[in-house]
């Protein structure tokens, strides 16, 4: 039964639901009160703590040996032995967490026996759990006549430490790399490949692009082609013959034109911000910013790979449950393919085939910086996941029934959010499903794998996107699916409502697109009840070929495709390439650069059904690729193209009069007329009062829903 009243808290109306047998925020904010006091199964740790002291007190009693722990190891261990205790099994612990920087020399690994623990922000305060390590003994010094900083770091001068990313005063700084903004261009490939997926271990540059600088066999070249990018080690360059060599080889074919750029040799440090670690004389180099001073920096360095493990064994039947994250933030990590496959590597080190640059698709071999497996009902709220060199978050196999709200995930190395795994378990209690992102915002990602993705779901159903803000990828926002196809595929009944995504490919900053074949949101294999609906989808850029910004690629079957709002794209507002059973309904797709609608490939069946849909354009053509064998539905749909507005019966249908394209069956019913909306200009796709689309059946779209809510 559920009842709802409305209560004040400082000053603000809230809903509450009473008489329903959950907690939620409100009941977890009284449970906040309660037990900040002392309390059995209640610990503390700040900063200031020790860990010899009791950890049941939120700060130090004097002479008395009780005050918080200072490291959330030891207040773990504490839960333990309480739990541990006479009829404390199924206890519930809360640890509050006092605001400061906690620098963790291994992961936090949480168990089945961690079950039933709150971690806590305390009141008022942010912590943060790094990964990282500070680096401090800065000098000015003057290299090859360039003013610099210099830090000595024995560690990496002995081998035992290398890293690729840097963060000075709370904000990540720049390998040093050429160009400094923008992008190279291979001017051609020498070597030939037997097909596409056979990748380059060499390719030629224009003009002076490169160099054989003395430190250049430390460098990487990024190299950008169709949807991924390649990380490769430079191991020599020939200036006559203008050739890069590599000790790895790309993803994918390399082609003539495609992006790339190059960082970390020494000579390419000539930017404030950038920086360089030379690894034989264990010396950091740093070009600092205007204003800063050596004495007065915080720089942070990564040292771990992952900062939480939740390690559950779905198979056999023990789950990681009721752990709740509240107000935590995760920063300072690092993964590379550098060190991908080493024996000695630890965990969370995917082992890709050690000659190849890079993964297939969405950098799907990075994993989380909090990893879980065989997690239950657990929940992630009001986390912060930034300053990090991998995806954020993942729910691995058999993650079920998790909820990740109003969390900020950001400055990413690759990706937000990752549900689910590629493989196809057949034992449901290893198959991750069920569970919920929502009202979080997934920006700013890419910053060492481009081809990474703000959330991305595998092989899961019955999961839950919703309210979400998601911006600023190099490839897609949304992904769904892990099956090309017709094959079995367990990515179903997955709801995509109201998020806002955008700015994907091309970034708000202007840089970009640097890939193709990508989307606001794609879709793979057979996906029946996936459900996209009320989403705002806009700013979309791709390079060579595939900006969309709905995209059913290969298989996807199924998926109701209604009430959407999607502009400015560079290759259409809806493209299918191959699938069946699809519904595009009730949706507007406006001003796509190349074509508004895209189908791929002719089939025997019907590929989808798209009807009450408005499509406004000014540029390009209505429909790209195949419509030959009628096999598609189209009727009730509104066109207007604003460059006919005097001429309406020169619109053209796959080369075809709207007289002829109706001889073929399609779009009986549907209209050539300015749809009237509001300033379409401006991005506003209200309909005025008397809008023909509102005749002919379309219901207006509800736009003040689409994000985070308060």
């Amino acid at each position: 039964m559920r009842i709802k009243t409305k209560i004040t808290i400082g000053g603000v109306f809230v809903a509450v639901c009473v008489l329903c047998g959950g907690t939620g925020w409100l009941a977890s904010r009284a449970m906040a009160a309660e037990t900040l006091q002392p309390a059995p199964g209640v610990f503390f740790v700040a900063t200031n703590g020790n860990d010899a002291w009791s950890g049941q007190l939120a700060g130090a009693k004097e002479n008395t040996g009780k005050g918080p722990f200072a490291n959330l190891p030891r207040a773990l261990a504490a839960a333990r032995e309480f739990k541990s205790g006479p009829g404390a099994k199924n206890s519930a612990v809360t640890i509050w967490v006092r605001g400061g920087t906690y620098f963790q020399t291994a992961p936090i690994t949480l168990k089945p026996e961690d079950s039933n623990l709150k971690l806590l922000t305390y009141p008022k305060e942010r912590p943060v759990i790094s990964g990282g390590r500070r680096i401090t003994g800065w000098k000015e010094v003057t290299v090859a006549g360039q003013k610099l900083w210099a830090a000595e770091i024995p560690e990496a001068r002995e081998g035992k430490w290398f890293f690729r990313e840097l963060w000075v005063n709370g904000e990540r700084r720049v390998r040093a790399r050429q160009p400094n903004k923008g992008y190279l261009v291979i001017e051609d490939l020498p070597d030939k490949v037997t097909e596409w997926t056979k990748g380059h271990t060499r390719f030629q540059f224009r003009g002076n692009d490169l160099k054989a600088w003395p430190s250049v066999t430390n460098a990487e070249v990024v190299a950008m082609t169709r949807w991924v990018e390649s990380r490769l080690p430079v191991t020599s360059v020939d200036e006559a013959a203008h050739v890069v060599n590599f000790r790895k080889r790309s993803v994918f074919e390399l082609q003539k034109d495609d992006l790339y750029y190059i960082e970390h040799a020494f000579e390419l440090l000539d930017a404030p911000g950038e920086w360089y670690l030379e690894a034989t004389t264990g010396t950091l180099y740093y070009m600092p910013m205007p204003g800063e001073r050596p004495d007065r920096i915080e720089a942070v360095a990564p040292v771990l790979t992952q900062l939480v493990r939740l390690e559950g064994r779905p198979e056999a039947g023990q789950f990681v449950e009721h752990i709740e994250f509240r107000g935590l933030t995760f920063s300072h990590t690092e993964w590379n393919l550098a060190k991908a496959g080493d024996p000695n590597a630890g965990p969370g080190w995917p082992a890709p085939t050690s000659e190849v640059g890079g993964f297939s698709q969405a950098a799907i071999g990075v994993p989380g910086a909090v990893w879980g497996e065989g997690l239950r009902a657990c929940e992630f709220a009001d986390c912060s996941f930034l300053h990090l060199g991998s995806y954020g978050l993942e729910l691995a196999r058999g993650c079920q029934s998790n909820r990740i709200s109003q969390c900020e995930l950001t400055d990413l190395g690759a990706g937000g959010i990752k549900i689910g795994e590629t493989t196809i378990r057949t034992n449901a209690a290893e198959q991750t499903q069920g569970n919920e992102i929502s009202d979080c915002r997934i920006h700013a990602g890419g910053k060492l794998y481009q081809s990474a993705i703000g959330v991305w779901i595998g092989q899961s159903p019955n999961n839950r996107i919703l309210h979400n803000a998601i911006h600023d990828f190099y490839y897609t926002g949304i992904s769904i699916g892990w099956t090309w196809g017709y094959g079995p595929a367990l990515a179903s009944n997955n709801i995509v409502e109201f998020n806002q995504v955008h700015h994907i490919g091309v970034m708000s900053n202007g840089d970009g697109p640097v890939l193709s074949d990508m989307a606001g949101i794609y879709m793979l294999g057979k996906q029946p009840g996936t459900r996209v609906v009320n989403n705002l989808w806009h700013d979309v850029a791709a390079t060579k070929y595939g900006g969309w910004g709905i995209y059913t690629d290969e298989g996807s079957s199924g998926i109701l495709i209604e009430s959407n709002v999607v502009y400015r794209t560079t290759h259409g507002g809806f493209h299918q390439h191959y699938g069946e059973t699809n519904i595009v309904r009730n949706n507007i797709f406006a001003f796509a650069r190349d074509q508004q609608l895209q189908r791929s490939r002719d089939e025997d069946h019907v590929s989808f059904s798209f009807s009450n849909n408005i499509v406004l354009f000014d540029q390009g053509v209505l429909l790209g690729s195949t419509w030959k064998n009628d096999k598609f539905v189209m009727d009730r749909n509104l066109y207007w193209d604003t460059r006919i507005a005097q001429h309406p019966g020169e619109m053209k249908f796959a080369g075809q009069t709207l007289e002829s394209w109706r001889s073929r069956g399609h779009d009986q019913n549907s209209m050539i007329v300015d749809p009237l909306f509001v300033s379409p200009q401006k991005d506003d796709f209200q309909l005025q009062p008397g809008s023909p689309a509102l005749k002919n059946g379309f219901h207006p779209i509800d736009l003040s829903r689409v994000g985070p809510r308060p």
